[in-house]
C-alpha cells in the first residue's frame, strides 16, 4: 500500500512579510520546508513525498532539494501550485501515483510534526478512511457578528483546533476535491471537503509543538522550542 505525503508551501505568507518566501524562511539556518520534509522522510509509514510549491519559487526548490545531503536521493516530485491553498492540494494530487492508496496532506508552514503522529496518522486512515490532527482549544470562543456583536458561545469541551497532517484514502480525497471544483466549493482544510460529502472524519489528539509558522513572533516562539529541545 503506497503512502504519499504532498507537502503544500506555495503561499506568498503575506502576514509574515519580507521578501523571502514563507515556507523557505531559515529556522535555526535551516528552512522551514526542509525541516518539514526531515520529519516525513524519517517516517515509516511515507514512500513518497509531493512538494507543492509557487511557480516562481520551482528552480529555488529544486537546487534546495538536490543540494540537500538528507535529501537528494529521496523519492521526491516537485508540483507548481494554484491561486489558493485548495488549488495546490489539488495540484498535489495530480502527481498521486496509480497505486497510491492513502494520501497525507500537511502544511510545509508545520516544521515541527512529529514522525510518530504521521504515521499514526496513516494508520488510523487504513482504518477509518480520514483522519486530521488536532489539539483541544485552551480559550473561550465566541461567535461574533460582522458588527462584533457576540452571537453564540460554543461549549469549550467540543471545540478542537485542527492541525495538519490530514490523511484520506486516495479515493475519497480525489473524489472530495472533484466535487469541490464541480460546485465551485472552497474550504479552509482538505477534511471539510470530506466531510461535505457525508463522510465521517475521525480526529486524533495531536501536539501542541506542532506550530504554524504564520507571523514573526512564531518564527520567535520556534526558535525558542528548538533551544529548549521540546521540538524535534
Amino acid at each position: 500500500m503506497q503512502v504519499t505525503a504532498i507537502i503544500v508551501g506555495a503561499g506568498e505568507g503575506k502576514r509574515m512579510g519580507g521578501p523571502v518566501p514563507k515556507s523557505f524562511l531559515p529556522l535555526a539556518n535551516r528552512p522551514l520546508v526542509l525541516r518539514a520534509l526531515d520529519q516525513f522522510f524519517s517516517a515509516r509509514s511515507i514512500e513518497k513525498v509531493i512538494l507543492v510549491v509557487a511557480g516562481q519559487e520551482l528552480q529555488r526548490s529544486q537546487v534546495l532539494m538536490q543540494s540537500d545531503p538528507n535529501l537528494s536521493h529521496r523519492p521526491w516530485t516537485l508540483q507548481v501550485g494554484g491561486a489558493t491553498r485548495q488549488e495546490s492540494v489539488r495540484r498535489g494530487i495530480e502527481k498521486l501515483d496509480s497505486d497510491c492508496e492513502i494520501v497525507v496532506i500537511h502544511d510545509a508552514a508545520r516544521p515541527f510534526v512529529s514522525a510518530s503522529l504521521i504515521d499514526r496518522c496513516v494508520d488510523k486512515a487504513r482504518q477509518v478512511g480520514a483522519v486530521v490532527v488536532g489539539v483541544p482549544v485552551k480559550d473561550t470562543i465566541k461567535v461574533v457578528s460582522e458588527e462584533q456583536w457576540v452571537q453564540a458561545t460554543p461549549t469549550r469541551s467540543t471545540l478542537w483546533e485542527i492541525q495538519t497532517p490530514q490523511a484520506f484514502r486516495k479515493e475519497l480525497i480525489v473524489e472530495a476535491h472533484d466535487r469541490a471544483v464541480r460546485q465551485a466549493i472552497d474550504a479552509t482544510d482538505d477534511a471539510t471537503l470530506v466531510e461535505q460529502l457525508g463522510k465521517p472524519v475521525l480526529v486524533l489528539r495531536g501536539e501542541t509543538s506542532n506550530i504554524k509558522i504564520t507571523t514573526p513572533e512564531d518564527i520567535l516562539l520556534a526558535e525558542a522550542l528548538l533551544r529548549e529541545g521540546r521540538a524535534p
